[in-house]
């Protein structure tokens, strides 16, 4: 016997779709692979989680020792003065990257040049390019600021370019029909326009290099990075609990300070 025209209806409604559920069985087949080839075991969580909890209990209380302190804020120092170097010289440098990637602005050989550069940029993490900056240069600061002036070029040009083509070509145009040239229409043009974004864009990138200035640190870069892999090291894990208290601090008044510049320039 045929099935009704209401039953037909349905199924042609809701039709099954086995491609889709295969893909998501081997995708689910993967991650059970995946976690017994990296064993990754809940047994080994459980561990984890006690030996985390007697780390913990190593770490405290901080150690507020007036040597230790004056250490500390010395490292701070450093990591501030990186990330300032690092946001400054790397949007300086992402400004012009910036506009040669917009496809709206540019040619289209320049467009994708400047793309495949920005994605370059952007390929490997600060830490790995601090590594190469060390071996360059040397331990210390400039490394540290030239692994995140890297870091700045590439993420601060990619958004940079995209908010430009966002933009509106009237009043681009508006500005060209009075004959004005390229850094006329640049200036009355298009940075009107895009202003406050990139506001936000320095503010945001200049919070994600204090925050990497830490860990470019660690391989040699400068900064308080240095001395929280010293204090591992050490074990001195009271002194390793003041710097990451020290560390959230900043961060947490540096967003304060951030979302009251951006109301400014709303």
């Amino acid at each position: 016997m045929s099935a009704s025209p209401a039953r037909r209806t349905l199924a042609d409604a809701f039709p099954a779709n086995w491609t889709r559920r295969a893909l998501l069985l081997l995708l689910v087949g993967y991650i059970v692979y995946a976690a017994g080839i990296l064993q990754i075991t809940w047994a080994r969580f459980l561990i984890g989680l006690d030996q985390g909890a007697i780390f913990l209990q190593r770490m405290w209380p901080p150690n507020v020792q007036a040597q230790k302190v004056e250490l500390i804020k010395d490292g701070m120092l450093e990591s501030l003065q990186i990330a300032v170097l690092a946001t400054a010289f790397g949007v300086l440098l992402a400004l012009p990257l910036g506009l040669m990637a917009a496809r709206n602005l540019a040619p289209s050989w320049l467009s994708w040049t400047a793309r495949a550069f920005i994605a370059l940029l952007r390929t490997f993490h600060p830490v790995i390019v601090a590594i190469l900056f060390v071996k360059a240069v040397g331990f210390g600061a400039l490394a540290g600021v030239l692994a995140l002036v890297v870091a700045s070029m590439g993420f601060v040009g990619k958004l940079f370019a995209e908010a430009i083509e966002e933009i509106s070509m009237k009043q681009v145009e508006a500005v060209r029909a009075t004959g004005a040239g390229f850094l006329g229409v640049l200036i009355m043009g298009v940075l009107p326009q895009v202003m406050a974004r990139f506001v936000g864009f320095v503010i945001y990138q200049l919070d994600s290099n204090l925050r990497n200035s830490t860990m470019v640190g660690i391989v040699g870069g400068g900064g308080i990075g240095a001395t929280l892999f010293t204090a591992y090291q050490r074990f001195d894990y009271d002194v390793v609990l003041t710097i990451l208290l020290v560390i959230i601090a900043i961060i947490m008044a540096f967003e304060l300070i951030s979302t009251r510049i951006r109301k400014v320039f709303q």
